[in-house]
């Protein structure tokens, strides 16, 4: 711990002694420090029971949203997106939800930075079966981040017709957004990630546990 502080302290003063460097060191200086604080205090894993009760609480919130007695169609986004819009349709029918329509989006083929994935991107089936046209939509992904995946989603949406309104579901909202997209529906906030690192959701269907993390890029 002393020895962050001491360096802190003789970058302050190498700020002091070089003006032209300054500014530099300065931001510098800021962004070691924003760095240093949240390694320090920013609570890093949400085990099993944390994903729990925040997916039962995002579960409540819809529930209280739409009606129990129309029909509602619930979208999940390849991968982990997927898997959370099934336990919200499975708890939903618990609760007496009779008329929830599934299907599963994979926006590969939509996203803006296709070129970035690589040569040979993977590419998996859309399945949605169900007419989506006139009725509203529960989108669901794990993680909102700039907004550009949801957009995405949007455009694939499309074209399979046109709900009578479209509400975003997220495990988690990161902050960071670059498009002016929110989630209507939202498990844990978190606007304090840092860009270089990642909130890696994993559930117990593709994973083998629950459990949120957050962490470096690699």
């Amino acid at each position: 711990m002393w020895h962050g502080r001491l360096a802190h302290f003789f970058l302050f003063l190498s700020c002091r002694k070089n003006p032209r460097y300054g500014r530099d060191a300065h931001a510098t200086l800021a962004s070691s420090h924003r760095s240093r604080i949240f390694r320090d205090s920013m609570r890093t894993v949400y085990d099993a029971s944390d994903v729990g009760r925040t997916i039962e609480s995002l579960i409540d919130r819809i529930a209280g949203s739409f009606s129990s007695g129309k029909t509602l169609n619930i979208i999940g986004i390849r991968t982990r997106g997927e898997v959370l819009a099934e336990r919200i349709a499975r708890a939903l029918r618990l609760r007496g939800f009779s008329q929830i329509g599934r299907g599963v989006l994979d926006i590969t083929l939509y996203r803006d930075d296709l070129s970035e994935i690589g040569p040979k991107p993977v590419v998996r089936p859309t399945e949605i079966n169900i007419g989506i046209d006139a009725a509203p939509l529960l989108l669901v992904d794990d993680v909102l981040f700039t907004g550009r995946s949801i957009r995405a989603a949007l455009d694939a949406l499309s074209d399979f017709g046109r709900p009578s309104a479209v509400r975003l579901a997220v495990l988690v909202d990161r902050g960071g957004r670059e498009l002016p997209i929110h989630a209507d529906f939202v498990g844990l906030t978190r606007q304090d990630v840092p860009r270089d690192h990642r909130v890696n959701v994993r559930l117990a269907e593709i994973d083998g546990r629950d459990e949120i993390l957050v962490e470096p890029k690699a």
